[in-house]
């Protein structure tokens, strides 16, 4: 089978998909949980509330600065749904998470920084890996990123209430085709996004995520979390290397770039375990709030051979074959963007050698 990555980027959303109730929004923003959101943007209130370049830069702090323990729940509109319990430790400089599943497979995910395993409690398997640039929950960008306003309509929507705390609401419009809508719920003390709808062109809600409950400054000790993640006795450890590269290195260019998508990364990684000398690429794209990774790797036929379009939520995955006069690859597109947007890079992305 092809490399199918939901969300590589994002390790909270990789963890979950599950239903969220979180309550009524006032000032014309929609309840989580709802259908649908109004197919016009509501007037902003007064100019008293937070700018956007604040919202964005406290929601992003918090999710490096504060302690906090919560059930972080998402479901799709397609039916897909599951939860998880997680316990994030963050002063500034160490950030520690276990995230435990509460649907689907047993498993724990544990993050030290940049170094990742999840446990796979059923298989006695322990997946590690060094991922360098790990996004936080949701994906969003710096406050000196002011290209976001070339590609969304920021709006402030009003206030809520989510797992018991008051948050402010906003809403990113998209400019174009080639991203989804967002409304975001940021606890008001502290900045903490709490509640993220995904919405499509249509104004329907693809996926919603949310804290169904949530503790702040709970004592949880980083020293406790790293004695759990080095507890691997019993369990098979499967050890995934990255090793940084660029797609120039590796033959591959974008010969038209896909607007608003700006590179981030892009490695080389062993397919199907390390003892097999073949290795794929995966260049990743982001426009601060999305991301798309694309996975090039060497076609083989008797893996590959289906070209399909999978929707999971508001990730959709692509798979293509890309032949060239140097010989075939198989393409795997992944990205919380519509269909549209994969369908650029498949379309865009060029051997140079």
């Amino acid at each position: 089978m092809p490399i199918l990555v939901r969300r590589a980027v994002l390790l909270f959303s990789a963890a979950c998909l599950a239903e969220a109730a979180v309550g009524q929004t006032q000032g014309g923003a929609v309840a989580v949980g709802g259908d649908a959101v109004p197919s016009g943007l509501p007037p902003p209130p007064p100019a008293s509330g937070p700018s956007t370049s604040e919202f964005l830069r406290r929601a992003r702090d918090a999710s490096r600065q504060r302690t906090y323990v919560g059930t972080f729940v998402v479901s799709a509109a397609t039916g897909n749904l599951s939860s998880a319990r997680i316990w994030h430790v963050a002063d500034g400089k160490v950030l520690m998470e276990r995230i435990e599943a509460l649907t689907g497979a047993p498993r724990s995910t544990f993050r030290r920084n940049d170094k990742v395993m999840t446990f796979l409690l059923d298989e006695k398997v322990v997946k590690s890996e060094q991922r360098e640039n790990l996004e936080l929950f949701p994906n969003l960008p710096d406050a000196s990123d002011t290209a976001i306003a070339d590609f969304y309509e920021v709006r402030p929507l009003g206030k809520g209430r989510v797992a018991g705390f008051d948050a402010d609401v906003i809403q990113l419009a998209p400019r174009d085709g080639f991203r989804f809508g967002y409304q975001v719920w940021s606890e008001r003390r502290s900045g903490l996004v709490i509640a993220l709808q995904t919405v499509d062109g249509a104004g329907r809600v693809v996926e919603q995520s949310a804290f169904s409950e949530l503790q702040f400054d709970v004592p949880v000790k980083t020293q406790a979390l790293a004695q759990m993640m080095g507890n691997t006795t019993g369990y098979r450890i499967e050890k995934s290397e990255l090793e940084r590269t660029t797609a120039e290195a590796e033959g591959w260019t974008l010969r038209d770039a896909v607007a608003g998508f700006r590179p981030v990364s892009c490695y080389r990684r062993a397919l199907d375990g390390a003892s097999n000398p073949e290795r794929t690429m995966q260049w990743t794209f982001s426009d601060g709030m999305a991301s798309v990774s694309l996975f090039v790797e060497p076609y083989d036929a008797q893996r590959q051979s289906k070209e399909v379009l999978l929707a999971t939520g508001a990730t959709n995955t692509l798979t293509r074959r890309l032949t060239d006069k140097g010989g075939d690859w198989w393409l795997t597109a992944v990205g919380e963007v519509p269909p549209q947007t994969l369908r650029a890079f498949a379309q865009g992305l060029a051997r140079t050698r």
